[in-house]
């Protein structure tokens, strides 16, 4: 009787243990913070690396062509004595040259995380919605954030060699790819959103004030809400 109650006892252990582990790996796969329940079919996978894979090739064109328009457009400031501007034109074009360099390195496309990542967001742009992941999601964050602190600059400089103020003069917001690397999301789009961090850093910049952000050491951060206001970004439900 005591060994047939001893192996009872045991056999419930064990279904207990079981039972455990199993609604553990349920929770782990339910709370991945990237599926939401859905998947990214094989075939949606194959087109977003061959999408990135084209992105990254027309990008390396296009920047070999801007890198030759900021050489020229810093030759012609150098005639116009602007001094200021000029050492942003060359801190621009230096920048330039090495997003050349990043963008000619081999990327392993089929294993970045954003391949398989789930459309979680949704943005309206020129009158269309398009749908992007976390990942393209960051990038256009980080668009409003690049055109602002490069704004502050430009603004600065321009107060500083006394020009009026003219946020569409500068190289830097006419070429729009500063900080771009050719990943998640279309040019156009990221050229669009670092104009809009742009405009607002420019004014900040050339009236020293930080009514649209904040800028130092380097970098410029947009107000939270007014990032919020420019990109418009939805949860897809």
């Amino acid at each position: 009787m005591r060994r047939h109650h001893l192996l009872a006892i045991a056999l419930i252990s064990v279904a207990s243990v079981a039972g455990a582990q199993g609604r553990g790996r349920g929770r782990g796969h339910d709370e991945h913070p990237d599926n939401h329940g859905r998947d990214v079919s094989q075939a949606e996978q194959q087109r977003r690396i061959a999408e990135e894979q084209q992105r990254q090739r027309d990008y390396q064109a296009h920047l070999d062509a801007q890198i030759r328009a900021a050489e020229a457009q810093q030759a012609q400031l150098q005639a116009q004595h602007h001094a200021a501007e000029l050492a942003q034109q060359q801190r621009y074009l230096e920048a330039l040259r090495r997003q050349q360099e990043q963008a000619r390195a081999q990327r392993d496309v089929a294993r970045e995380a954003y391949i398989a990542a789930p459309m979680t967001y949704r943005y309206r742009l020129n009158g269309a919605y398009r749908e992007t992941n976390q990942y393209g999601a960051d990038i256009l964050r980080q668009a409003v954030n690049n055109g602002y602190g490069q704004g502050y600059q430009h603004g600065q400089a321009d107060r500083s060699d006394g020009l009026r103020s003219d946020y569409r003069r500068s190289f830097a917001y006419k070429d729009a790819n500063y900080g771009y690397t050719g990943m998640y999301i279309p040019q156009s789009d990221y050229n669009y959103y670092f104009r809009q961090g742009f405009q607002r850093g420019y004014q900040d910049g050339y009236a020293n004030a930080s009514r649209y952000g904040s800028y130092s050491n380097g970098s410029g951060s947009i107000l939270g809400n007014i990032l919020n206001s420019i990109l418009g970004l939805t949860t897809i439900r």
